[in-house]
């Protein structure tokens, strides 16, 4: 180049690297190339030299048989800062073609499957199925440069799903989501390759979709919970449509015989088994497949769990609610645990909830261990990188994220931030669109150690995850930071004695070992990672402590880099939005029901000033909403943290009414917009001798 031009095209192609996902100042989403943090994590991906520079208008040739993914071109390049302008014949910047992706071998694979081949002249996707041409976009959409210039890195990506069904539930019975807001939750879905939104309309607080035959349903004293709130039909159908451009299919589910004291008080009735609940149902469900046909809404969901005895019915009704919707071209699932039914058309699917296996003679959709109403948001991360979806014999249809949040909610936006949907939305598109080759049970609920091989699966999915919020979820509440670099050391339980206010010698000083009560009690040989570590998980799966009560104490030192003050995530129950689930929130004073502790070089830090303590844990308080109970829906903790090493000591003592024995702790900044993100330059040890600097 004349002028010295060299230099401006080196310091150019430089920063496309960097905007592209390379490494940042402050360490977080490492890698050289945009390649790099794609999630899911494409089949086969290979780097190629020589990536062409985006244009400002972007010529696309888009064959016929894709013309529906237009809107979708345009958003894309819209999205980048370009124009999409689209020519006919086979060529151009953006060329899509109809053709096999011959690793792809299931119909239902080849539908998904697609090829992304980006060169110095320009980008091919190639499909079989509209499908895969709108998922090779989202995968363009990641490699794509910010702000509209800069270099497409090259690749060739080969990728199909390893499940059919990657879905997400939600459960808008007991808490209405408004259609903008839905809305903007299945942009997410679509960009990251979910294929299905089960669309739990009724609970006992609400029945959630218009009925034109029954608009008693629709009646404000039939609701417990925002009375009025509803899908008017014409929502529902929009609903449908905004899925079918996205390459969602919508499960709609109208749950009975159970979860019904909205519908009985609808028509009066006490009893479920009353003669003209069969007919309702039925007409209900028959309403229902006039919203959509068969090749649009293949499923509808019955529920069929948790049936109590006012709801009971003969099983012969079910069956024939089932016949109702198989007569309709539809195929039925229903809830596992729930009641097991045969028709003469066949057996419904059975959605896998709670420990419940399936039953050998049906297909089912695995919904365990994932809901994200029970899930704490640093917790995602193990179970996302370890729980195998589909793990058991048969025919494994899928997997679909629950999303049950069964307490009341002051606005709608706190079931999004107080349930970290998009964390789980985005860590959990890798596990069922790329599969897990193994279950790894003794990780679901907590992190490897830094020295196991186990380790890179998760510090690689968090990686990804943290560069993908960083780009494309600012703005959204985002409650996830970098855990993988913490590590502590943990000692106990020490036995209390039904005392939570028990000391122990930890509190004095750390040593390698403790003579208690006869009993010598040391720290566990090997740290242990991450920001929210479970003790005890209340689901049985294996962690760490065995015992059902005691106290624990863990520690670690944290370098900083200069003195500075920064908020903290701090928490010692890790609350379910679902219920108080046994355990009564904090009192003043207190930062558990259990009375946790947390020292920082030595002084004590005092807990929040709570906006509603001491409230029991009664069924009565889940009509409570949350408001500052856990530590990612409140103000981050003032902390100083001084320049070089600093000790954190946390007690954790258990026992009683409660119901998670965890922690949680994690240094903040709030940046200039208020977004909180990871402090720059902390580094930790839990090594027991005083590290070097």
């Amino acid at each position: 180049m004349r002028n010295g031009g060299w230099w401006k095209r080196a310091a150019f192609l430089i920063l496309c690297v960097l905007a592209a996902g390379g490494v940042r100042a402050d360490g977080i989403s490492g890698g050289g190339s945009a390649l790099d943090t794609l999630l899911p994590v494409p089949r086969q991906c290979e780097a190629k030299p020589g990536g062409p520079v985006l244009p400002a208008k972007v010529t696309v040739s888009l064959p016929p048989a894709f013309a529906g993914e237009k809107p979708a071109v345009e958003q894309l390049f819209r999205e980048a800062g370009c124009q999409a302008v689209f020519a006919a014949g086979g060529s151009g910047f953006l060329a899509v073609e109809q053709g096999d992706v011959s690793e792809a071998k299931a119909e239902w694979e080849k539908a998904e499957a697609y090829r992304l081949q980006v060169t110095a002249t320009g980008i091919r996707i190639t499909a079989v199925k509209a499908a895969g041409v709108f998922y090779a976009l989202q995968t363009l959409r990641q490699l794509l440069p910010a702000g509209g210039s800069g270099i497409v890195p090259g690749c060739d990506i080969v990728d199909y799903p390893a499940l059919r069904i990657r879905g997400i539930m939600h459960d808008l019975g007991r808490n209405f989501q408004s259609v903008a807001l839905l809305k903007e939750q299945l942009d997410v879905m679509g960009r990251y390759k979910y294929n299905v939104f089960h669309f739990h309309l009724t609970d006992n607080h609400g029945w959630r979709l218009e009925s034109k035959r029954h608009p008693e349903l629709q009646a404000p004293a039939s609701f417990s919970r925002r009375p009025g709130c509803f899908y008017t039909q014409a929502d529902f159908k929009e609903i449908v449509a905004y899925c079918q451009a996205r390459h969602i299919t919508v499960i709609p589910e109208l749950d009975v015989p159970g979860h019904t004291v909205s519908f009985r008080k609808a028509f009066n009735i006490k009893k479920m088994s009353e003669p003209k609940v069969r007919g309702i149902v039925t007409d209900l469900l028959e309403e229902l497949c006039t919203l959509a046909p068969p090749e649009v809404m293949p499923y509808v969901h019955i529920g069929t769990d948790e049936v109590k005895a006012d709801e009971k019915v003969d099983v012969a009704w079910i069956v024939g609610w089932a016949e109702t919707l198989q007569k309709r071209g539809r195929q039925v699932i229903g809830w596992h645990r729930g009641i097991a039914f045969k028709t003469n058309g066949g057996t419904r699917i059975q959605q896998l909830w709670a420990q419940s296996k399936p039953l050998s003679d049906r297909p089912y959709i695995d919904s365990q261990n994932n809901y994200i109403n029970h899930v704490d948001p640093f917790e995602l991360l193990p179970l996302c990188a370890y729980v195998k979806p589909c793990r058991y014999a048969g025919d494994g249809l899928g997997a679909i994220m629950a999303f049950w949040p069964d307490n009341n909610v002051n606005s709608e936006k706190d079931i999004i931030l107080m349930n970290a949907v998009y964390p789980a939305i985005l860590m959990y598109s890798d596990p069922v669109w790329r599969g897990r080759a193994t279950d790894r049970e003794s990780f679901w609920y907590r992190l490897p150690g830094r020295t196991a091989p186990e380790f890179a699966i998760a510090a690689d999915l968090e990686r990804r995850a943290l560069a993908q919020r960083d780009r494309f979820f600012v703005g959204k509440p985002f409650p996830y930071l970098r855990q993988c670099d913490q590590e502590w050391r943990i000692i106990g339980p020490f036995d209390h004695k039904g005392k939570f206010t028990a000391s122990f010698p930890v509190e004095k000083g750390i040593k390698p070992f403790y003579e208690v009560d006869g009993k010598t009690i040391e720290w566990r040989p090997e740290p242990v990672v991450g920001a929210t570590v479970y003790l005890r998980h209340f689901w049985g799966s294996p962690v760490y402590v065995k015992e059902k009560a005691g106290t624990v104490y863990a520690f670690t030192r944290i370098w900083s880099p200069a003195d500075q003050n920064v908020g903290a995530w701090i928490g010692f129950n890790a609350w379910s939005r679902s219920g108080r689930r046994g355990a009564p929130t904090p009192k003043q004073g207190q930062w558990s029901p259990c009375d946790a502790k947390l020292w920082l070089n030595g002084a004590e830090i005092a807990p929040p000033q709570w906006k509603q303590p001491g409230v029991g844990s009664e069924r009565t308080t889940l009509e409570i909403p949350f408001v500052d109970e856990d530590y990612h829906y409140r103000a981050p903790t003032q902390i100083r943290l001084k320049k070089g090493w600093n000790t954190v000591l946390l007690k954790i003592p258990f026992g009683g009414a409660a119901y998670k024995w965890v922690y949680t702790f994690m240094p903040v900044r709030t940046d200039a917009k208020g977004v909180l993100r990871e402090v720059p330059g902390l580094r930790y040890d839990a090594s027991l001798e005083e590290p070097r600097t």
